[in-house]
């Protein structure tokens, strides 16, 4: 996939990861770019996370990234922070532009200090071209596929966005690490509006095992290299973007074999139909009936009121792949059927509070014993 006008990206092996896959990713863009973030919540963020989080507060324009996989370069003191600045500064002295126009990012193991020496040799080695996916296989960590979309605007401008991430996924604000460029021309004022927006009803509205990353960002970047465009068309080509990723990592869960959706109607607001739905999706009782294609709508209606939006019974509707399960009270179905309708790659709850006109998405996986074994053996 070709990234958007202006923009260059280029990867090698470093040695940071053990595998001796790629590890080490920069990219770069002809001309300084807006650009909008959205971070981790976790209270034990990584310096990459306040590092970026310092520089969007500042104001200024972005025109890198660097990017390491194998370290999460998090819970390592003042040696993480000054490895982190390094980082930057480093991509900064190669493409002879400011450290404070790079941001960092780093995924991995937590705890482990970031080995700044093999980010230093390595770098030079990194030849920038036009294709995303050298810089997509070098962020990857536990990912069984990369993740990528695009769209395209009647202006001819275009909208890439790639992430990775396959575990330590529920975000509580943007997912493991994910970048979306475009070559449209859009104030920073404009794209800071609209970004936390899009984060919400795509990568927050995911869940494959409910913990949320000390290496969480998500960053939009728009050099403006193709021209002004129509907002409206803009962001709607953003959101689909964001959302086409997060259904690609709720699949790639880590041991998952099915994508779960859950969808929520009725409910008094956006907002408690979205809460709704990823209480769902992350229940766990829930995701193990979905591997073992046990159609137990009950878990459904728990994880409907353990989120704590406001519900009643006699007008709560469950649906399971179409097949109408409860509406007010048990209705009659033939479990084996269900069951059977199941057993296919993306399996869909609908629920319809009856209570009003709120709606909302939220995206999983099953929970199979394959990621016990995956996390069992992290890091042994």
């Amino acid at each position: 996939m070709r990234l958007p006008l202006g923009f260059s990206a280029g990867a090698t092996r470093a040695g940071i990861k053990p595998s001796g896959k790629p590890d080490l990713a920069l990219l770069s863009s002809e001309t300084p770019c807006a650009w909008a973030f959205v971070g981790t919540l976790n209270r034990a963020s990584a310096p990459c996370v306040d590092r970026s989080r310092s520089l969007y507060a500042a104001g200024g324009a972005l025109q890198a990234l660097i990017v390491n996989a194998g370290n999460a370069n998090c819970a390592t003191g003042a040696q993480g922070v000054q490895a982190d600045r390094g980082m930057a500064e480093l991509a900064a002295a190669q493409l002879g532009i400011p450290p404070e126009a790079v941001l960092t990012g780093s995924t991995g193991v937590i705890g482990q200090p970031l080995p700044l020496e093999k980010v230093a040799a390595g770098l030079p080695g990194i030849g920038l071209g036009l294709e995303v996916e050298p810089f997509l296989e070098a962020i990857l960590t536990t990912d069984l596929a990369p993740k990528k979309a695009e769209a395209t605007l009647s202006n001819g401008s275009r909208v890439v966005g790639i992430c990775k991430g396959s575990g330590m996924i529920q975000p509580n604000l943007a997912t493991m690490l994910a970048y979306v460029l475009t070559d449209a021309e859009v104030a920073q004022d404009e794209l800071r509006r609209g970004w936390k927006g899009v984060v919400d009803c795509s990568f927050n509205q995911v869940s494959v095992d409910t913990d949320t990353s000390t290496n969480d960002m998500a960053v939009l970047l728009a050099n403006g290299a193709a021209g002004a465009v129509e907002l409206g068309e803009f962001w709607r080509a953003v959101e689909g973007v964001c959302v086409s990723l997060a259904r690609q990592l709720a699949r790639d869960g880590e041991g998952a074999t099915k994508l779960l959706t859950v969808r929520v109607l009725g409910a008094l607001s956006d907002a408690e139909a979205r809460r709704a739905a990823l209480s769902v999706a992350s229940s766990p009782l829930w995701k193990s009936a979905v591997y073992g294609n046990d159609p137990n709508w009950g878990r459904v209606m728990m994880a409907i009121g353990k989120s704590g939006v406001e519900m009643r019974e006699s007008s709560t509707r469950i649906s399971l792949q179409g097949i109408p399960l409860f509406d007010g009270r048990v209705l009659p179905f033939e479990r084996s059927a269900v069951s059977a309708a199941m057993k296919v790659e993306e399996v869909i709850v609908e629920v319809d509070l009856g209570l009003g006109e709120g709606q909302g998405t939220a995206w999983g996986c099953d929970l199979t014993e394959e990621y016990v074994r995956i996390n069992a053996l992290y890091t042994t």
